[in-house]
């Protein structure tokens, strides 16, 4: 009777977090800002390492186009834009067109044949001078093989100096040390030097530039008494001329005989070395020489 008289026993289960549920908004409204102040730093960083030039390439490339607003054909509700006769695109042709019937030129102005002209000349220019420099290369090629297919010459091959310079290819017989071309105070060339310069000729006689041929002496006296290092050089060259044209070699295309003496010397630090004695055979950079019954 005692245990029933007891009252009963109630359980209460009470619920935390009566103000409700905050969720994540807050996490993607950090990494927003975030991401904002990640792409401010990195706009301060490009505008510290980015030069004036390309400041101004940025700004352009987003600046909008200059576009008058004018109504389109249909008008009304349904205007669009276009660019109006009195936008910039008339301001310029009227710009362009003053300028030109005042007799001046507009800044900026297009004009069709500037530029056209002197690029393609430019560029004929070029490949003119790569043609000759490949010919001249094949022509260096073809003397010092012709030489070393001469036994008895092959070991001359160091007396032939070749380079291609702005004038052409320049080709030098140059005397050394106890192998000299010439006797002593004579204008003939020895036989050895002919031989070797004959070898030359036929490769020169191949191809159709002009040609220059100038002697040199160096600064030591001529043997003949009366006899001058000019006239000396000069009928160096001039017996050179002879073995060119009897080797193949067109007189028409001889362009200049010249005597330099010792004005030009090959080794400037001692102008009496045998070296500075030589004759140079250049091919000139020019167009070939018309035959006789071609030219005007």
């Amino acid at each position: 009777m005692a245990a029933a008289n007891k009252a009963p026993i109630i359980i209460k289960k009470i619920k935390k977090g009566g103000h409700g549920h905050h969720g994540g908004a807050w996490k993607v409204a950090y990494a927003d800002f975030v991401t904002a102040m990640m792409a401010f730093f990195l706009l301060m960083w490009l505008i510290n390492t980015t030069s004036p030039e390309q400041k101004r390439g940025i700004a352009d490339f987003f600046a909008p186009a200059s576009v008058s607003e004018t109504t389109s054909g249909a008008g009304g509700l349904l205007a669009g834009q276009a660019l109006a006769e009195s936008g910039a695109r008339q301001a310029r042709e009227t710009q362009f067109k003053e300028g030109r019937a005042n007799g001046g030129e507009v800044q900026g102005a297009p004009d069709p044949d500037n530029g056209t002209a002197e690029a393609t000349e430019a560029a004929m220019a070029r490949a003119r001078a790569a043609r000759e420099n490949a010919e001249f290369e094949r022509a260096e090629m073809s003397i010092r093989q012709a030489i070393q297919d001469m036994p008895d010459l092959a070991e001359l091959s160091k007396h032939v100096l070749m380079e291609v310079t702005p004038e052409g290819l320049r080709i030098q017989l140059v005397d050394q040390e106890g192998r000299s071309m010439f006797e002593p105070g004579q204008a003939a060339l020895n036989q050895r030097a002919r031989k070797l310069l004959t070898a030359v000729s036929r490769v020169v006689a191949e191809l159709p530039n002009r040609i220059s041929i100038a002697g040199h002496t160096d600064a030591s006296p001529p043997g003949r008494s009366g006899q001058t290092n000019w006239e000396l050089s000069a009928e160096r060259a001039n017996a050179a001329r002879r073995i060119l044209q009897g080797a193949g070699v067109e007189e028409n295309r001889v362009y200049q005989v010249s005597g330099k003496a010792d004005a030009e010397p090959l080794f400037p630090d001692d102008p009496t070395l045998p070296g500075n004695r030589r004759i140079s055979v250049t091919l000139l950079r020019e167009a070939p020489v018309l035959p006789a019954d071609a030219q005007p």
